[in-house]
């Protein structure tokens, strides 16, 4: 098996692990803070006790601040039986944490995401069930695509640029942490998405390295579409490109209502499938009420029905859903990926290759 990546031992890996069986993602990690019930003060620990504003609802910030409570929600995943862990990095670009005054620290809360992640994965690692851990890049709150001003179609809240810088330095902490895989998800907008993609190969360019990839996207509603407008075909389209590990879709629906869509992307992708639904839609108080056996059922369907590679949950979603899920799915075989795949995703060696300074201005 052909490997071109740099991280050989835990790449090849998890090639291997991908061939014979389809992987288990985590959880959603929100919904686990949540349980905790933390107070301002959790938020603020010694370090920030003095903080400016209020820190509360910054979940990215407890990996420096209460990393025993992440490192449990990690090792209460990996018991249920975890492949992949994802970072608690969400909202941990510089741009996302300016909210909260504290862009200084994304450098370092990606790092700690990952390390904690990391020491969880090699916990439970066994040589029959290998651990593995996604660097997440979240979507960011601002969007480069869509006017933040009626009266100016062209007024946007960030720049291509920005983002760029922004998904870079959280890579790079992403990487320095220990990440076996960087995940692009929750894109909304695909030119935030090809920012992402943009830095993370400039950070691989630069840094002689080359991790998997891997790219999920939303589809907002039941008009089918992400919020910046594109069908799953045409995100799919957009992005391929990138010549990801896997490339998925998560959040915003539920299994029953996500179905057609990732139907549809297993049937256009060259690449592996992923899919981490929410646990329903959330209900008049905001929670989610698609139990675990349910939610189960209908991924076995789409395992049966051959569309998935990788799958795991997202919001609303515990380690009770995702022991479902794994034995809902164990014994299923992964998607077959079309031959034409291996001629686009083989690398025989990190490429050098000169990187324009700018992206197109358009998805």
């Amino acid at each position: 098996m052909n490997n071109p990546y740099t991280n050989t031992d835990a790449a090849s890996s998890l090639l291997t692990a991908l061939q014979e069986r389809i992987l288990l993602l985590d959880g959603a990690m929100g919904t686990m803070i949540q349980r905790h019930r933390l107070q301002e003060e959790d938020y603020r620990g010694d370090r920030f006790k003095d903080w400016q504003i209020n820190l509360k609802g910054m979940n990215d910030l407890l990996v420096l601040t209460r990393p025993e409570v992440i490192r449990d929600i990690h090792e209460q995943y990996l018991e249920a039986g975890a492949d992949i862990l994802e970072t608690n990095s969400f909202n941990s670009t510089a741009s996302d944490l300016a909210r909260y005054e504290l862009s200084d620290y994304a450098h370092e809360i990606n790092v700690a995401a990952a390390r904690l992640a990391r020491e969880a994965a090699d916990r439970y690692s066994t040589a029959d069930k290998p651990r593995f851990v996604a660097g997440v890049l979240g979507p960011n709150q601002k969007t480069s695509s869509v006017s933040v001003d009626v009266n100016d179609p062209g007024a946007r809240a960030i720049s291509f640029d920005e983002l760029v810088a922004d998904y870079s330095l959280a890579a790079r902490g992403l990487i320095e942490g220990g990440a076996d895989i960087i995940l692009i998800e929750t894109v909304f907008d695909t030119l935030n998405a090809k920012a992402a993609v943009f830095a993370v190969e400039q950070v691989f360019e630069e840094d002689q390295i080359r991790l998997p990839l891997m790219i999920s996207g939303t589809i907002t509603d039941a008009s089918g579409r992400t919020l910046s407008g594109q069908t799953t075909e045409a995100f799919y389209n957009s992005l391929r490109h990138a010549k990801p590990l896997s490339i998925g879709l998560n959040c915003a629906l539920g299994p029953d209502q996500l179905r057609q869509y990732v139907s549809e992307i297993s049937r256009v992708s060259e690449f592996r499938v992923s899919a981490h639904p929410n646990a329903g839609l959330p209900n008049e108080l905001g929670e989610y009420d698609l139990d675990a056996a349910h939610m189960a059922e209908y991924l076995e369907e789409w395992a049966e029905s051959g569309f998935l590679n990788i799958v795991g949950g997202c919001c609303g979603t515990t380690p009770t859903h995702i022991s479902a899920i794994a034995d809902a799915v164990a014994g299923k075989m992964p998607r077959v990926l079309p031959a034409r795949e291996l001629s686009l995703i083989h690398i025989s060696e990190p490429t050098r290759r000169t990187i324009p300074s700018r992206m197109p201005s358009s998805a």
